[in-house]
């Protein structure tokens, strides 16, 4: 996918709940993408494995690697860190992987401003709709309503920043979904389509009314 022989950064967003681990994961599993493991404060979940989904370190150690720019982004969100590491990244795109990020829009802001000297795709997921978006954060948080509003007061800001995106697709059906994002990543130009982008417009005035 790449002109060259370095490998190229996909990244995905979007709202807590709307399905961006899930893609990524498919994304890497069906085309030998290297996903990016970040370094976390949060406490693991049941399902997660120490070097498969996080690198787990605790808020001092997180801030040393900060003041040893040892990230190529990070950020703070729900009272916890996420960083990428920059060693690691560089590492894959360099022997001509390709890294997949599942970063929210403050690490992506971050690692477009660096102007890299890979090829950086950026893909926002949005839900259906705040219903089923709310319905997916209680299953995820085993039907905790105080964690599952948290993300849901979040989700009006999360959602605004779509527009900063080289493609938004909204995650109705996973398949269908993940066949948009592949063509996407493929396709030569990955330029953006005005009416598509209307539509979406407007799909997102509906999840935040």
């Amino acid at each position: 996918m790449s002109g060259n022989n370095e490998g190229i950064i996909v990244i995905l967003s979007s709202p807590s709940g709307a399905g961006k681990t899930t893609l990524v994961k498919e994304i890497s599993k069906r085309n030998n993408f290297q996903i990016s493991i970040s370094h976390t404060t949060r406490k693991p979940r049941s399902n997660e494995t120490e070097g498969k989904d996080y690198y787990f370190v605790n808020e001092t150690e997180f801030k040393n690697l900060i003041d040893e720019n040892k990230f190529l982004e990070y950020a703070k969100v729900f009272k916890n860190y996420y960083g990428s590491s920059k060693d690691i990244v560089f590492k894959k795109l360099n022997k001509a992987e390709n890294v997949i990020f599942d970063i929210d829009w403050q690490g992506t802001e971050q690692i477009k401003s660096q102007k890299l000297n890979y090829k950086i795709v950026t893909i926002f997921i949005l839900p259906p709709s705040r219903d089923e978006l709310y319905n997916r954060l209680l299953n995820r948080e085993r039907n905790d309503e105080k964690i599952a509003k948290e993300r849901m007061t979040q989700f009006n800001e999360d959602v605004l920043h779509w527009k900063d995106y080289d493609f938004v697709v909204i995650n109705d059906d996973l398949e269908n979904c993940y066949k948009k994002i592949i063509k996407f990543i493929k396709s030569t130009d990955n330029k953006k389509d005005t009416n598509y982008q209307k539509l979406i417009s407007l799909h997102v005035k509906s999840l935040i009314n």
